[in-house]
């Protein structure tokens, strides 16, 4: 017995400490990668607001999530999903896309909900989640280990003078009664503007929609009359009950590691480059991360995720930086770019 409880105190006494900043999507899958391959690692999640999930940034998306190859460990339970999605459109200028979805891969988020979700099976895992905990300097942590999954932009790469990366826009709606409610489908539409518009069906008994716009860049546009103007030319009616938006990662934002800090989510990952799909990044990058430091290879970190989104790191930037070529050129350029764009995304799934 005198021998157990030694060696339990010594366990405790030697226990590696891991810092992790902010308490969302990538920040949480972290923390349960890191128990899950070592229960022993003190794993504290400190998040800025009152509570998990329910706060000010918790649908700061359009809340569209797939789960198919290796990402399907983190399907959402059915109080996290408010649509299952089986068909998507792709709209390109004149161009029509219709792409099937296999059932129980694609769904629509509560956002909010599926947050919860993660901190719940984090707690299981043991993880500590201190909320009301901002996080106000870097220097302030102890952990042998830490994690920046403060989003973008990064807290702790803004401190440190890393804040680097492609970054774009997004402003979003969210409308109820809306007569552009389809379940079970989601909309695309690329335009010559450099961007992007989506009707994503949100609550069902709500007839609510998630309507929004993005764009490849930070600069020349008023994202709200754009959106105002889209829904005007579609005729999209509804009564508008929330709006969220701000800057949105285009790909890797480097570094991805710094010393013994490495950049999850947002932070490091960032969004798909074509579309601004990041929810599926986020739970990767968490997911890895927290292998690496259990494991104590810090190092393996970054090239891991080259590995993982390298293809479309460069088919995709290149592709924003063609756009933005074009787009001094005039719209047939852009659609073009698009559409071969489209094509060769789908043939690649």
């Amino acid at each position: 017995m005198e021998v157990i409880r030694i060696h339990t105190i010594l366990r405790m006494v030697v226990a590696i400490k891991v810092d992790i900043v902010g308490g969302s999507i990538s920040g949480l899958s972290t923390a349960i990668s890191l128990k899950q391959h070592d229960s022993s690692l003190d794993v504290i999640v400190h998040e800025k607001y009152k509570t998990i999930g329910y706060n000010h940034e918790g649908r700061r998306c359009g809340e569209a999530h797939t789960v198919e190859w290796d990402w399907a460990k983190w399907k959402p339970n059915k109080k996290s999903i408010f649509n299952e999605i089986l068909t998507g459109e792709v709209y390109v200028g004149k161009k029509h896309y219709v792409i099937p979805r296999n059932p129980g891969t694609s769904f629509i988020l509560n956002r909010q909900e599926f947050i919860c979700q993660l901190a719940r099976d984090a707690e299981k895992h043991g993880v500590t989640i201190q909320t009301e905990d901002k996080i106000k300097s870097v220097h302030d942590l102890n952990g042998t280990y830490i994690v920046d999954a403060s989003g973008c932009p990064s807290t702790i790469k803004r401190e440190l003078g890393l804040d680097h990366g492609m970054r774009g826009m997004s402003y979003q709606q969210t409308v109820e009664n809306s007569n552009w409610f389809f379940p079970e489908k989601v909309k695309i539409f690329f335009t010559e503007f450099f961007g992007y518009f989506w009707v994503f069906p949100r609550t069902p008994h709500k007839k609510e929609i998630n309507v929004g716009v993005g764009t490849f860049t930070t600069i020349d546009y008023n994202m709200k009359d754009l959106l105002k103007t889209f829904r005007e030319e579609h005729h999209i009616d509804g009564t508008v009950n929330y709006t969220t938006g701000g800057l949105v990662p285009a790909g890797l934002q480097y570094p991805l590691r710094y010393k013994n800090i490495l950049f999850v989510g947002d932070a490091g990952v960032g969004t798909f480059p074509l579309t601004g799909q990041g929810i599926y990044r986020a739970l990767i990058s968490g997911d890895i991360a927290g292998a690496c430091i259990a494991q104590k290879h810090l190092e393996n970190y970054s090239s891991l995720m080259y590995k993982k989104f390298m293809k479309w790191e460069v088919i995709g930037k290149a592709f924003l930086r063609m756009n933005f070529v074009f787009r001094k050129i005039g719209p047939a350029p852009v659609l073009k770019a698009s559409n071969l764009m489209v094509r060769f995304s789908n043939m690649s799934h």
